[in-house]
């Protein structure tokens, strides 16, 4: 590749990142935005909360630690909010009637994830994703 060649293309990546930083700061906080609503979990914890990372920021009871349990399963190439494979054998232990709906943007993609406590391998699921979700073997709530 020739020298003008490499000069044309570092303008280009140049020319992109800089379109990128002069996003305003509500573009950036809206990439890694969630809805979460939390039905029959008890003791306070049921409602909808809204949480954005990177910035941490909303209503979410523990914005920090929440974008701590989603940074922490985030794996490249695999979907964070990924259900139980068809097939897979769960132990048959029930978690409670809680269930929680989860929606929004993450690393980019779109987010359209229910959990419940259903089975063991659904309450592993779930127990990935405290304190996104509530710690449901805890009286405090949401923390981890």
């Amino acid at each position: 590749m020739s020298h003008f060649a490499v000069r044309g293309a570092l303008g280009a990546v140049a020319a992109v990142l800089g379109s990128a930083a002069a996003l305003p700061a509500s573009a950036a906080v809206t990439a890694d935005h969630l809805s979460v609503t939390v039905r029959h979990a008890g003791d306070g914890r049921d409602g909808t909360y809204e949480l954005s990372c990177h910035p941490g920021a909303g209503s979410h009871p523990d914005v920090d630690g929440a974008c701590r349990a989603l940074d922490r399963n985030t794996r490249w190439g695999r979907d964070t909010f990924a259900p139980v494979a068809p097939g897979t054998a769960c132990t048959m232990l029930y978690g409670g009637p809680a269930t929680a709906h989860v929606t929004g943007t993450w690393a980019g993609r779109p987010v359209d994830a229910t959990y419940d406590r259903s089975n063991g391998c659904e309450i592993g699921r779930w127990d990935r994703m405290v304190p996104l979700l509530p710690d449901l073997g805890s009286s405090t709530g949401f923390g981890s």
